[in-house]
């Protein structure tokens, strides 16, 4: 008896967004996502070896210089 039941989660829910109403919790929530995928990426680059970065930025380079000279 000591948990909580799917009822008292659908009150709580509606009074949240009696509370804030659902366009503020949809801009919450998108801007929770959005940190989310930037500490996602923000890992990944921190995993990869600064080698591969380096010829990542070498490659990039020499693609906008072909742009350039076409």
């Amino acid at each position: 008896m000591g948990g909580i039941s799917i009822w008292q989660l659908v009150v709580i829910a509606v009074i949240v967004i009696l509370l804030f109403g659902t366009k503020k919790l949809r801009n919450m929530g998108g801007d929770l996502g959005s940190a989310v995928k930037g500490f996602k990426k923000a890992m990944n680059e921190e995993d990869k070896p600064e080698s591969l970065t380096d010829d990542t930025q070498k490659s990039t380079q020499t693609t906008e210089k072909e742009k350039e000279q076409a």
